[in-house]
């Protein structure tokens, strides 16, 4: 199930340039990193640094479930270590990684905006955003390998969309393996729910598996989620969710 737009509703007038902003961020960075290994290697958390509260450095074999040896290349990180916390959420791992994040974020992230305002939705973005990293590396705290990415972030403003807007309709396309089936529109308390349950139910599977090469942070994803729904929760009542009803379906990106 993937979305490609959603209603736009009331909130603040204007446009989201905080948004836009973040997603030109990511952009930039992710362009960065084609360049330069190095600082993904270095900026990207890794839990056992962040539990050591050292900058661990050099080359590490580790085995993949099929047995296939591979090596870390942990390069020099940030001082204090803990920042990586922040750095990482605006790395991704490959085109298909922060195509399909920003694409979530852009559907998603303006309607967060306009109820929260400018400033205080940086605010959320990146409390969620650190939360999601500190939920992962519970969850893995001796973990060497590196993690990255703005899905935990993300999974924080779609906890938020799901407290303040169930019912907007959102445009998705179903999938079926690699069959791409027609568009049709559905309460945003369906996908965004459908989504979340996934998660849960990988993150409780993962709990299972001791082997740290296996594979997504569903815990971010879990945490991220969890800040932005108790969140918004809490500051529901000085939103601005708008009083119209909604204007229109926004076009895919």
């Amino acid at each position: 199930m993937i979305p490609i737009g959603d209603e736009d509703t009331g909130g603040q007038p204007g446009l989201p340039w905080v948004n836009l902003a973040i997603i030109a961020i990511n952009v930039i960075v992710f362009l960065y990193q084609l360049v330069d290994p190095n600082f993904t290697n270095g900026y990207s958390t890794v839990p056992a640094e962040i539990t050591s509260g050292r900058d661990i450095v050099g080359q590490f074999p580790l085995t993949a479930p099929d047995g296939t040896v591979f090596v870390i290349d942990e390069a020099p990180g940030p001082m204090p270590i803990w920042l990586t916390l922040f750095t990482s959420m605006f790395m991704h791992g490959g085109w298909l990684h922060i195509g399909g994040n920003m694409l979530f974020l852009f559907i998603f992230g303006d309607n967060i905006e306009k109820a929260y305002g400018h400033i205080k939705y940086v605010v959320f973005y990146l409390v969620c955003g650190i939360i999601a990293g500190l939920a992962h590396v519970y969850s893995q705290p001796d973990s060497i390998i590196p993690s990255l990415g703005a899905s935990g972030a993300i999974s924080g403003v779609m906890a938020g969309y799901l407290v303040l807007f169930p019912t907007n309709r959102v445009k998705v396309i179903l999938t079926l393996g690699f069959i791409f089936l027609r568009p049709i529109m559905v309460p945003a308390v369906v996908m965004i729910g459908i989504w979340a349950l996934l998660q849960f139910i990988n993150g409780l599977g993962a709990i299972a598996v001791t082997d740290q090469t296996s594979g997504v942070a569903y815990w971010a994803h879990i945490g991220g989620f969890i800040a932005g729904a108790v969140i918004t929760l809490l500051a529901k009542p000085f939103l601005d969710r708008g009083t119209g009803a909604p204007s229109r379906v926004a076009a895919p990106y």
